[in-house]
Parts: structure tokens; sequence; C-alpha cells
């Protein structure tokens, strides 16, 4: 099913062609889901029970309200999908078409955030800034990005496009295209062409493991260099007493 054309679920139960399906952002939202959760089973479960599509349709109209400088209601209206979804969007944050957020619990996005197309973001997310600093001082998050549970992508800093952020890392520098962040801080392990796949945690590099392996490597080699130290220095005295 693609995002790029209405999938089964819009030309079936919703009453617009494929031009309007370009249009509506909100559209794309309700339709990726069903591309990144494997638990999505129905358009009915997902339309009543989605806190993360709930949250983002409440944020873009809070953000059409707020590009309308309109003062208080889209503040209130952010502040009532945090109360009924335990996900923070500032009204003043740019979301792109087809963002997920998956289970969604804890989530933050601050007010200049910036997040591009087809970006999956789990539970415990924060894009925040690191002082009071003005201007943009939130992250800018490049198309098909995924972010994995509790990471904190913090300051104006940006995420390549699709990039992948690890389970609980704390990214405080850029983090580039195709590239893989994990850690606290962050470190890049690895890029290659993954846009649009999942992020799977299982197949992240084990950095502090990798750590380990390079001490245990270097403690073999100093100890093979000792040992060779010490042969050469028992041979000392032996050649010695010949010479005597």
């Amino acid at each position: 099913m693609s995002l790029s054309s209405p999938s089964i679920i819009t030309r079936r139960w919703w009453p617009i062609g494929p031009r309007w399906h370009q249009r509506l952002p909100l559209v794309n939202d309700f339709q990726a889901i069903f591309e990144r959760d494997p638990a999505a089973t129905n358009w009915f479960e997902v339309l009543f029970c989605s806190a993360g599509f709930h949250a983002i349709a409440l944020h873009r109209l809070a953000h059409a309200l707020h590009q309308q400088q309109l003062p208080l209601v889209p503040r209130l209206i952010s502040h009532l999908s945090r109360l009924l979804t335990g996900i923070e969007i500032h009204p003043g944050a740019q979301l792109g078409q087809g963002v997920v957020i998956d289970h969604g619990m804890g989530v933050v996005i601050g007010e200049t955030a910036i997040v591009g197309d087809n970006v999956l973001i789990y539970q415990g997310v924060t894009l925040g800034g690191t002082g009071k600093e003005l201007g943009k001082r939130h992250p800018t998050v490049g198309n098909h990005v995924v972010i994995g549970a509790g990471a904190k992508v913090l300051g104006n800093i940006h995420i390549g496009d699709a990039a992948r952020v690890g389970a609980g890392s704390i990214v405080l520098t850029a983090v580039p295209a195709n590239c893989t962040a994990v850690g606290v801080p962050n470190r890049i392990v690895g890029c290659c062409n993954i846009a649009d796949a999942p992020l799977n945690h299982a197949q992240l590099p084990d950095t502090e493991a990798a750590t380990v392996r390079q001490l245990l490597n270097r403690i073999e080699t100093l100890e093979a260099q000792v040992q060779q130290l010490s042969s050469q220095r028992s041979l000392i005295p032996m050649e010695v007493s010949r010479h005597a």
C-alpha cells in the first residue's frame, strides 16, 4: 500500500479522490499508520483508538490556528491533546505528511521543531531544546526517519533523511542521512541506504560490547609482548655464561 496513491481504505470508505488525497496531510497520516504499525487492523480501530493519530489531528488544527496568530486557542488545543493522549506537541511545531507516533505516551515535540514526511516516532521521544536561546532551538528531522523509544534529540541539529536513532539515545549532534545513531551521547554506528526501512533494535550494534572486545584484544596483544620480552630476557644470562 503506497502513500503516493490512495489506499484501498481511502477508496472504499472515504468519498475523496486522488487529488484531494494529495492535499490532505491528515489522510496521509491515517494511511501511514497501516504502513508502519502492524497492530493496526482496521480503519475504525485507528480512527477511534490511536492516540498518536488523535494527537497529530489535534496538532494540525492547533498549528493552523497558530499560523493565523490566534491567541490562546492553539495552546488550549495542545493542552487538551496532552491530557487526552499523553503526547505534547507545541502548536508552532511543523509536521510533514505521513507522520506516525506509535504508542506515543510521553512524546514531546518543541515549538521550533520541524519533522519531515513519513517519520516514525516511538513512545517517550523528545524533540527538545537545550536552553533558553531564542529563534530556532529544536531539531529538524528529515524524511523517512525512525526515532526509537525514549530517544532524546536536543538542540538545533539536523537529522538527515532515512536516518535511524536507537532507543534511549541522547542525540546532541547532527546525524547524516542514511546513518544510525545510538548511545549516550550519540555515536554513528553505521551508514547505508536504509530509506523507508524499519528500525530493528535487535540488529543495532552493541557499542559497549565492541569496546570490551577491543580492550580484550589489546590485553592479549600486550600479554604476548610481555611474554616475548620475558623470553628474550631469559636468554641473556645464557649468552653471558657462554662467553665467560
